[in-house]
C-alpha cells in the first residue's frame, strides 16, 4: 500500500528535524542529562513537527540504548513507539476526547507504573480543544504528578490554554519553517525517490506551504501524482497550488508599467478564464512585486525570464505604490461576491499608479518651474538687502501666512455626530456601555487584522464611544485623525472586521484627544444646565394683584 510522503519521511531522531534546531537541542540535552520534567507544552503553526518531536522525545527518554540524547530506533521500545503499539506511550486527540470523563480516566490510569518503559508518556494533541471542566481535571494531575509519568501537550492555539496550565509546564515554541529549508528538504526527498524536479517548482511548493513541512509534503505528493516521466515541472506545481504562472505575471506587470490598460485587462481575462482564484492572483502579484524590489536591492534573483529583467527597470517608488494599491484591493477582492470586477478596478488603478509615477514633465511646466526658481532667487536677494538696510519683514499675522492657510485646512470633526452619540449615551447608558465594551474587547483583533499604514494610524488611537452607526476613535494627533477619515478602504475594513468579532458594523468617527475632551466637557456642562432648569420649582402664583401692592402690609396669608 502506498504511504504518503509526510508519513514515510517523518523525522525519527532529533537530528532529522528541519527548522527546529533550538527545540531539538534542548530536549536532547534534557534526555542526555536525565533532567526530564513532568509536563511539556509544544505550541506553533500546523505541520511544524510538534507531534513528531513528542514521539522522538518519548523514544529518547525510554530507549535503553540512547546515545547523546538520541534514540537508537532499533530496540523493541523504539520500534513499538514508532508503530504506536507501546502501551506506555498513549496518544490522545483532544478534539474528539475533550470531556471531563476522558481526562479523569487519564488521571486515574496515570497513577499506575509503566509496564515496559522507564516513563509512561501521555501525548495530548490539540489540547486547546479541551473543555473548561477537562482542563480543571487535568490541572490536578499536572500539579501533583505521579513519578515517571510525563505529559506532552501540543497545540496550534496557545492563547486558548488557561494560565493555570501554562504555569505548570515547560513551554517550547515551534517556529514556522523557513522557505529555503523546506525547499532543500523537498529536494532531498525527491533525490531519495529518484525523481527530477525544476528548482522553480520546488520554490513554488515551499512558498505555498507557508512554513509547514507537512503541508509542503502533501502538496508535493499531489504534484507527483500529476507528473509524468518521473519529473516535477513548474507547470504541474502551478496547477496543483493554483498559483499564477510567472510568465502570466511577467506580461501583466509589463502591461501595467507600459500604461497599456487594455493589454493588462486582457492578461487578467486570460488568468481568470484559466480558472485561477482572484485572491490567489493578487497574493502572487504581491510576491512578484516584492521579488522585483529584492532583486533591485541586490538580493537573489529566482526569475530568469527576459521580461522580468526588463520590469526591473521600474522605479522603486512606483513598485512600492503598486504594492500599496494591491494590498488595499486584496481585502475587497476576498470579501466580494464579484472578485473579477474588483480585480479589474485594481488593474486600472495600478495602471494609473504607473502613469502618475512615470509621466515626464511637459516642456511648459519645466519652463514655469525654472521661472519660479529665478523669481524665488530674486525675492531672496531683495529680502537680504532689506534686512541690511534695517527694514523688518511683515508680521507673521499676515493673511498670506502659510501657517494660517494650513490651520484653515485642519481637519474638523463633525460636531453634530459626536453630540448625537453622546445624547444617545445619556438616553440609553446600558446600550452605549455595551457597544463601547464590545469595541474595546475587539480592539486588539482589529489592530492585528490591519496592515501597513492602516495599522500604523489606528495603533495610535483608542475607542472612546460608540453607537450602532459610528465608533468614535480618539487620536493624539489631529493630523492622524484627519488622515484616518480620508481612507475609505480603512473604514470598510474596520466595519467588516467589527461585524465579525463584535456583531455590529460602525463607521469610524476620528477625533483628536484635545477635541474629544473639550466636546465632552461642553456637552456635560450643557446637559447639567438643562437638568438644573428642569428641576427649578415653578414660581408661586401672585396672591396680590399688581395694582394693590399698597395692601400688602394689611393682608395676612393663612393656609387651610
Amino acid at each position: 500500500m502506498y504511504q504518503a510522503l509526510y508519513r514515510k519521511y517523518r523525522s525519527q531522531t532529533f537530528g532529522q528535524l528541519v527548522g527546529q534546531e533550538v527545540v531539538a537541542t534542548t530536549l536532547r540535552q534534557a534526555v542526555e542529562e536525565n533532567k526530564i520534567s513532568h509536563a511539556y507544552l509544544f505550541s506553533g503553526p500546523r505541520g511544524t513537527g510538534k507531534t513528531s518531536v513528542a514521539k522522538i522525545f518519548a523514544k529518547a527518554m525510554n530507549c535503553p540504548n540512547q546515545k547523546n540524547g538520541e534514540p537508537c530506533n532499533d530496540c523493541y521500545i523504539c520500534q513499538a513507539i514508532t508503530e504506536g503499539s507501546l502501551e506506555d506511550v498513549i496518544e490522545i486527540d483532544a478534539a474528539s476526547n475533550n470531556g471531563v470523563d476522558e481526562i479523569r480516566d487519564i488521571r486515574d490510569k496515570s497513577t499506575y507504573a509503566p509496564s515496559l518503559a522507564p516513563h509512561k508518556v501521555y501525548i495530548i494533541d490539540e489540547v486547546h480543544m479541551l473543555s473548561t471542566g477537562a482542563f480543571n481535571a487535568l490541572l490536578k494531575t499536572l500539579e501533583e504528578p505521579t513519578e515517571n509519568v510525563v505529559f506532552i501537550l501540543a497545540t496550534t492555539e496557545l492563547h486558548k490554554i488557561p494560565a493555570t496550565i501554562l504555569s505548570r509546564v515547560q513551554r517550547f515554541e515551534f517556529k514556522a519553517i523557513k522557505t529555503k529549508a523546506i525547499e532543500e528538504h523537498l529536494a532531498y526527498i525527491l533525490d531519495k525517490e529518484k525523481i527530477k524536479a525544476e528548482t522553480a517548482a520546488l520554490s513554488m511548493i515551499a512558498r505555498q506551504a507557508e512554513g509547514g513541512m507537512r503541508d509542503a509534503l502533501s502538496i508535493l505528493d499531489q504534484a507527483l501524482s500529476l507528473s509524468q516521466n518521473q519529473e516535477l515541472t513548474l507547470a504541474v506545481a502551478e496547477e496543483i497550488t493554483g498559483s499564477i504562472s510567472l510568465e502570466a505575471l511577467d506580461y501583466y506587470v509589463e502591461a501595467l508599467l507600459k500604461q497599456d490598460r487594455s493589454q493588462a485587462l486582457e492578461k487578467l481575462d486570460l488568468i481568470f478564464d484559466s480558472g485561477k482564484n482572484m485572491t490567489r492572483f493578487v497574493t502572487d502579484l504581491l510576491q512578484y512585486l516584492r521579488d522585483l524590489l529584492i532583486v533591485q536591492a541586490g538580493g537573489e534573483n529566482s526569475h530568469h525570464s527576459p521580461i522580468f529583467s526588463a520590469n526591473l527597470a521600474a522605479p522603486q517608488g512606483q513598485i512600492l505604490a503598486m504594492i500599496d494599491q494591491a494590498t488595499a484591493s486584496l481585502a475587497s477582492i476576498k470579501q466580494s461576491l464579484q472578485p473579477k470586477i474588483y480585480a479589474e478596478m485594481m488593474t486600472l488603478r495600478l495602471a494609473e499608479e504607473a502613469v502618475a509615477n512615470s509621466q515626464p514633465l511637459s516642456e511648459e511646466l519645466v519652463k514655469e518651474l525654472a521661472g519660479l526658481k529665478e523669481e524665488l532667487a530674486s525675492l531672496k536677494a531683495e529680502l537680504s538687502q532689506l534686512k541690511q538696510a534695517g527694514v523688518q519683514p511683515a508680521s507673521k499675522a499676515s493673511k498670506s501666512n502659510p501657517g494660517n492657510q494650513r490651520s484653515n485646512k485642519e481637519y474638523k470633526v463633525d460636531r453634530a455626530k459626536v453630540d448625537a452619540i453622546l445624547q444617545e449615551a445619556v438616553e440609553n447608558p446600558d446600550l452605549a456601555r455595551s457597544n463601547l465594551i464590545k469595541l474595546q474587547n475587539a480592539w486588539a483583533e482589529v489592530i492585528e487584522s490591519l496592515v501597513g499604514a492602516d495599522r500604523a494610524l489606528l495603533t495610535g488611537s483608542q475607542p472612546v464611544a460608540a453607537n450602532e452607526g459610528h465608533a468614535i476613535l480618539a487620536f493624539e494627533s489631529n493630523f492622524n485623525a484627519g488622515q484616518t477619515m480620508k481612507r475609505d478602504n480603512l473604514n470598510t475594513m474596520f466595519g467588516n472586521i467589527l461585524s465579525k468579532v463584535a456583531g455590529f458594523s460602525p463607521e469610524i468617527l476620528a477625533i483628536s484627544q484635545a477635541d474629544w475632551s473639550q466636546i465632552r466637557a461642553e456637552f456635560s456642562a450643557k446637559n447639567r444646565s438643562k437638568q438644573d432648569r428642569q428641576e427649578e420649582p415653578a414660581p408661586e402664583e401672585e396672591l396680590i394683584p399688581p395694582d394693590y401692592d399698597f395692601l400688602a402690609q394689611q393682608i395676612t396669608i393663612q393656609e387651610d
